[in-house]
């Protein structure tokens, strides 16, 4: 079959081999699970509960903040300790109902729309998905039911199922596809229905054949036969969804422009997953599946976990020596974050624990020599060594004229700069303080 790709990108190596062949397993529910009320872009979730309320697994406990916001839902049945700030994957300190499990497991029970999906109308279906907390899974977390509810004057033709995973160590997806095929499948058509797409794409990295070979398999179905399976050639960022819509369709999304300016819309196989679950099963989006994996783990797995799980807990159960560990990264090695505290919970986009023994030095080594490797491999076709000069010298109005905010931060520069400057960290750095600029001046009126 011909392999999709797009210009630019780098090959890391895969490192997957931990983890790409161990079935995902359940694991057990933590003693106190911390759901912090911010695990979305956007506002905040608002708490619906006080301390000493007794709830229930998939209750409600945060209604969306704001018209860009997510529900939170309990992962445990049990009574609710405190509500306010507690170490979060971030960094930060951030508002989190604590919960202390009372081992019933009792769960809310919600009417699932179910198998007449088909003939429920897209607004009742956005409605569910929204109501089930669901936010991108891929990591970027932004609400779903938002992504599936495009303006009218922008029309939706084409809907791209991304099971790229091609950020080094992660299994997580992997699996989900080997394991959950066909509610993946089901996910893709009910997000179909919603968006009256014409053509769905199933885009699957070449370095899993396995995987390949089950989407092959349900797809000789006609129940599947709208879609098309799409063999991507394994290279980083090949999960960007700017990546992914250029390597499959061709089109590119425009510069400041949303994938819908292209006519696309991108979801991630666990999305499609837990709108599966939330459609066919009203389960709230209250778990996920997460790799733990690296060179100081010796125990991987591919966990079923609560959200609200404790990481230093996932940590004791892979038999992690934390204290030879040198870095805990939340994520891949390309676009995770460091972790500062092993109490922090996983949230809704924690796709994998990454424990790693050796540090790259983040320091900048040698003065920039104008090679040009960067530009070949920026996805976006971006220059990033002048956008790095720029932002070194608070040069912004320059930085934004050279498309800054374009940048998808995937790292690719950095990974290839032989003078190993942090590149991407200076872009960070830069559209943070456009971004703060901005505000002022909209808030100054």
């Amino acid at each position: 079959m011909k392999k999709y790709t797009f210009k630019g990108g780098v090959h890391p190596s895969h490192c997957k081999e931990q983890t790409a062949r161990l079935p995902i397993e359940d694991f057990p529910a933590p003693a106190v699970a911390v759901i912090p009320l911010s695990q979305h872009m956007g506002a905040p979730a608002k708490p619906v509960v006080a301390k000493g309320d007794r709830v229930l697994v998939g209750q409600l406990i945060g209604e969306p903040g704001g018209n860009v916001s997510a529900a939170v839902h309990s992962s445990i049945s049990g009574t609710v300790r405190s509500i306010g700030p507690f170490a979060h994957p971030s960094g930060r300190l951030i508002n989190a109902v604590e919960i202390e499990n009372d081992g019933e497991n009792e769960a809310m029970l919600y009417e699932p729309i179910g198998s007449r999906w088909d003939e429920a109308a897209p607004g009742e279906l956005v409605q569910e998905i929204a109501a089930a907390g669901i936010v991108g899974m891929g990591g970027a977390a932004f609400p779903t039911h938002i992504k599936l509810s495009p303006p009218s004057h922008k029309p939706i033709d084409t809907l791209i199922i991304n099971g790229a995973e091609c950020e080094p160590y992660l299994t997580d997806d992997h699996r989900i596809m080997l394991e959950m095929t066909e509610s993946i499948l089901v996910g893709a058509l009910i997000m179909k229905k919603i968006l009256s797409a014409k053509n769905v794409f199933f885009g699957i990295e070449d370095n899993k054949p396995d995987a390949i070979a089950a989407v092959q398999n349900k797809l000789s179905s006609s129940r599947f036969d709208s879609i098309i399976l799409s063999i991507l050639k394994s290279k980083y960022p090949q999960g960007g969804e700017k990546s992914i819509i250029t390597a499959i369709t061709r089109r590119k999304v425009p510069s400041g422009k949303l994938p819908m300016n292209a006519g696309c819309v991108v979801h991630n196989v666990s999305t499609a997953l837990a709108i599966y679950e939330a459609v066919m099963e009203a389960r709230p989006l209250y778990k996920r599946v997460v790799t733990v994996m690296g060179t100081k783990v010796n125990s991987p797995k591919n966990l079923m976990a609560r959200i609200g799980t404790p990481v230093r807990a996932l940590l004791e159960a892979c038999n992690v020596n934390i204290a030879g560990a040198k870095k805990i990264i939340l994520g891949g090695p390309m676009m995770g974050t460091a972790l500062s505290d092993l109490d922090a919970p996983i949230i809704k986009s924690t796709s994998a624990i990454l424990v790693l023994d050796q540090v790259t030095e983040a320091v900048r080594k040698y003065p920039c020599v104008n090679c040009g490797m960067c530009v070949r491999v920026c996805p976006i076709r971006l220059i990033p060594s002048r956008l790095a000069k720029f932002v070194e010298k608070d040069n912004f109005e320059d930085a934004v004229a050279w498309n800054i905010m374009d940048c998808i931060e995937c790292g690719s520069c950095t990974y290839i700069c032989p003078a190993k400057i942090n590149l991407v960290q200076y872009f960070k750095l830069g559209k943070m303080k456009i971004n703060a600029a901005r505000a002022a001046k909209r808030q100054a009126g």
